[in-house]
């Protein structure tokens, strides 16, 4: 079958040959050389639904665009229907007929929905990752769309910034990793795509992730050594995977608008990186230039172009100004060229001059889309993303026995697939409803809703978009969550954000749970039952009074359409929970933006420190280590490290050693650990972080079970940025001779790490 063919990666995709780079190139020649200013610049011009779905009669302002050649591509519009419709009044409109591309948000699945891209690296498993965007590309060309605005990069250090929850944490190496096997998934393994594989868009660039106050659409300002090391790696990656195209950033980068950035853009994209595709604005970032005071739309709209941007998404920018721009000699007629080129070799690569109806298979919809092997991949995977906390006495996994009580907002809610799911259809199963079909005939479910989400109408109208919600008197919901838990041998608790709650312009100044619903949990531990909290968020949370109090916490995020069943598969030990964290779990709000691989103070208060310490650098009012750190998860099962074996204690600055470690299975249950491989440059010309990630691998062991985990240490591996001797905006990227640390272990704190030291000569 087609699907499982795709599903095994065996993907014929054809990579463009010198001869067939030469033939794109004669023919976007003859294309160009027919083409007026007008409709080079249109080719350019991007559009959303909003203003599409206005109608295509043929006296429509649409239909007025498209027959003039002045529109590039649609955003938001999908389904093989809708899709064909525009593409035909296109060819059969337009002058010259060239094709639109149509892009859409195909953030963590089509509909099939996986977990949210936070969760999806918490299992560290790269191989269900690229299967991931791979039945994404699936669905989503099933639908008529080509192209996918992702994925998202952006290394994201503060929990406040909502958009945390679309990012892969806080490690630029695992970051990398990542970016580089989600566009493999999407585009193939080649150039040209075939028609069940769509262009990526890597965003957001640059820096987006490091908002200032963890406030959406804030400004940035960093060194550009900072920017080497930590931030621009997961890009650089994605580039170098060969994605398709890259959408600039809403933030300035250097006290300019990336959109604007001639040397973000121009020099480190193009030239530094090679990167040939294009370069795409997010949305109406050239307008909101304007209130970065830039300029007016026409100067906002030269600078954007003159600095590498090739496509204007929703503010009609280049459309409104850059012919007025180049009569008036502000911009050439080779900057135009540039982008318009650009833009159609990405319609060159998707096949679509060749046949623009290329993606409206309309029989490919019942096959291809939210299938149930789909959903198997989305439930198997969602197993391996949830994170296990805490485990009190191995109170979990539950007992298929009894009456269990399954309280809080999220326990019959059907949003909890996670933001960034417009493709949802929501036709899964609530936790309740997949609880019931789990334990049926076995155990009884007790359901009570127990609070609202905040103990705040408008706060919750706020959390939902303005959106009508349901408010309940929070005393009747009270009463009812304490009978319930009343009757029940065990409480398990489905609480923590609502889907909305994280995700673009949803930054919280707050990060714990909201009050309300720990109120409910201190009332109902009062009753001496066993109680699980099912913690469900978008970012790191505070769970400081919930971890001090609840015997049981499994971080769960948002897990898409199979989430609920995933849970269970989890809960009741079907499955072993294999989720390790990929972001450090703060102990309050306040100690926001924190990172594992951090920069040492010259006044260090040491790892795990447990008192405040004068002249020191700590806070007053809490230590400085993570209430849960980067890598950390706990299993059902238990497992030992070896000491590390070194193939040598020196390397040559050309030359690779191995270490090698023995982790050993010393429980009772067959499972997954995810063994982690850091490094600490001990001394530089710089200074270095106290440890990064450089590698890690998943293994399944059986009880009783070792295994020997070897990893390469080459020289890449110890590398890193610096301002270059002969110009501070250059740099140089070296590895230093003198002693590194390898450490290797189950998460990122130091006493769990085993340690040996090597030479670099």
């Amino acid at each position: 079958m087609k699907k499982l063919v795709a599903l095994t990666f065996l993907m014929a995709v054809a990579t463009i040959s010198p001869a067939q780079e030469k033939s794109m190139d004669a023919f976007i020649d003859k294309l160009m050389s027919k083409m007026t200013v007008k409709e080079k610049i249109g080719q350019l011009n991007l559009l959303p639904s909003g203003v599409i779905q206005t109608g295509i009669s043929d006296n429509s302002p649409v239909m007025e665009l498209i027959a003039s050649g002045q529109l590039g591509g649609v955003l938001n519009v999908r389904g093989v229907k809708e899709v064909r419709e525009l593409q035909e009044a296109v060819v059969k409109k337009s002058r010259l007929g060239i094709p639109l591309i149509f892009g859409l948000d195909v953030i963590h699945g089509y509909e099939t929905i996986f977990p949210i891209p936070l969760a999806l690296s918490c299992s560290w498993d790269l191989s269900a990752i690229e299967r991931v965007a791979r039945i994404a590309a699936v669905e989503a060309t099933a639908d008529g769309i080509c192209w996918t605005y992702s994925p998202m990069v952006d290394i994201a250090l503060d929990a406040r910034w909502g958009r945390i929850a679309e990012g892969s944490g806080e490690d630029p190496y695992l970051g990398s990793r990542i970016a580089e096997v989600i566009v493999r998934g999407y585009q193939g393994r080649g150039e040209r795509f075939a028609t069940d594989e769509l262009m990526a868009c890597v965003k957001h660039f640059a820096l987006y992730g490091a908002a200032e106050a963890g406030r959406d659409y804030n400004t940035v300002d960093m060194s550009h050594t900072r920017m080497y090391n930590q931030y621009f790696p997961p890009y650089k990656a994605a580039v170098e995977a060969g994605a398709g195209s890259v959408m600039t950033s809403f933030n300035i980068v250097d006290f300019v608008p990336a959109t604007a950035n001639r040397w973000l853009v121009d020099d480190v994209l193009r030239k530094e990186w090679k990167f040939g595709g294009f370069v795409v604005t997010d949305y109406g970032s050239i307008g909101e230039m304007v209130s970065h005071g830039m300029g007016d739309l026409q100067t906002s709209s030269d600078l954007a172009l003159l600095a590498g941007t090739d496509m204007d998404m929703c503010s009609e920018a280049f459309t409104k100004t850059l012919e007025q721009s180049l009569n008036e000699g502000r911009i050439t007629m080779g900057d135009i060229d540039r982008a318009c080129r650009r833009m159609l070799e990405a319609k060159y690569k998707l096949g679509l001059f060749d046949d623009p109806y290329r993606y409206c298979d309309a029989s490919r919809r019942a096959k291809d889309i939210y299938t149930a092997e789909h959903r198997n991949v989305a439930r198997n995977l969602a197993a391996e993303t949830f994170v296990l906390l805490k485990n009190d006495n191995g109170l979990l996994p539950l007992k298929k026995q009894g009456r269990i009580a399954l309280i809080g907002p999220l326990a019959d809610n059907v949003v909890t697939v996670g933001s960034w799911a417009p493709t949802a259809t929501y036709k899964h199963p609530t936790l309740r409803q997949a609880m019931e079909s789990a334990l049926k005939g076995k155990a009884e479910v007790l359901y009570a809703q127990g609070c609202n989400f905040f103990g705040d109408s408008i706060l919750q109208s706020n959390a939902h978009f303005g959106r009508p919600t349901p408010w309940i008197d929070a005393e009747v919901l009270k009463r009812e969550a304490m009978a319930v838990a009343d009757k029940a041998d065990v409480i398990v608790l489905a609480m923590g954000e609502e889907q909305e709650q994280s995700g673009e312009c949803s930054s919280r100044s707050d990060l714990e749970t909201p009050q309300v619903q720990r109120d409910l949990m201190a009332a109902l531990l009062t009753l001496g039952k066993p109680v699980v909290l099912l913690n469900y968020a978008g970012r790191p949370t505070v769970l400081t009074w919930e971890s001090e109090h609840i015997p049981a916490i499994m971080n769960v995020w948002f897990g898409g359409t199979e989430g609920a069943d995933a849970i269970c598969d989890v809960l009741f030990g079907d499955k072993v929970p294999s989720g390790r964290l990929t972001v450090s779990m703060p102990r309050n709000t306040g100690q926001e933006p924190l990172y594992y691989n951090y920069l040492p103070t010259g006044r260090p208060t040491g790892e795990d420190a447990k008192k405040f310490r004068k002249f020191s650098s700590n806070y007053l009012d809490v230590v400085n280590d993570p209430l849960y750190p980067f890598g950390f998860g706990l299993s059902y099962t238990t497992f030992e490290y070896g000491d590390i074996s070194l193939s040598s204690q020196q390397m040559t600055t050309d030359g690779s050693l191995t270490a090698t470690i023995r982790v050993t299975n010393t429980g009772t249950r067959e499972a997954d650990e995810v063994v982690q491989l850091y490094i600490h440059d001990i001394a530089a010309s710089i200074t270095r972080p106290v440890k990064e990630l450089k590698g890690f691998e998943r293994i399944r062991l059986k009880p009783g079970e070792s295994r020997e985990v070897s990893f390469a240490i080459t020289p890449d591996l110890l590398k890193f940025y610096r301002p270059s001797a002969s110009s501070m905006n250059t740099m140089d990227h070296v590895l230093e001779p003198g002693d590194f640390e390898v450490m290797i272990g189950p998460d990122s704190r130091l006493k769990q790490l085993k340690k040996a030291v090597f030479t670099v000569r």
